[in-house]
């Protein structure tokens, strides 16, 4: 059973920052893909940023040039670097792994931890 941890959410000010962790139950190399995702209040789940094995990165528009997603494989574990921060970037942020086999796909998702940008 693979477990996904997050922590490092909290609150902060307006142009602060925070720095979201990832840990892995299983050994990082064998996720296809890594991702955060993130969910406010009535609102739908998105992405926020990805991964992959190689360290190839995609961001989403609302997030790019203030968001870094990174990976430390020796320590089976993915961080969110997150600077600037905006109110709106207010949500619950969720750790997404992808496995991919020839028959099956599988998500795993962690417990989500809080983010909370308010002056």
């Amino acid at each position: 059973q693979v477990q996904l941890v997050e922590s490092g959410g909290g609150s902060v000010q307006p142009g602060g920052s925070l720095r979201l962790s990832c840990a892995t139950s299983a050994t990082i190399f064998t996720f296809n893909s890594m991702g955060w995702y993130r969910q406010a209040p009535g609102k739908q789940r998105e992405l926020v940023a990805q991964i992959t094995p190689a360290s190839i990165t995609n961001y989403s528009d609302s997030v790019k040039g203030r968001f870094t997603i990174s990976r430390d494989n020796a320590k089976n574990t993915m961080y969110l670097q997150m600077n600037s921060l905006k109110p709106e970037d207010t949500a619950v942020y969720y750790c997404n792994a992808i496995r991919r086999s020839l028959t099956t796909t599988q998500n795993y998702w962690g417990q989500g931890t809080q983010v909370t940008v308010s002056s």
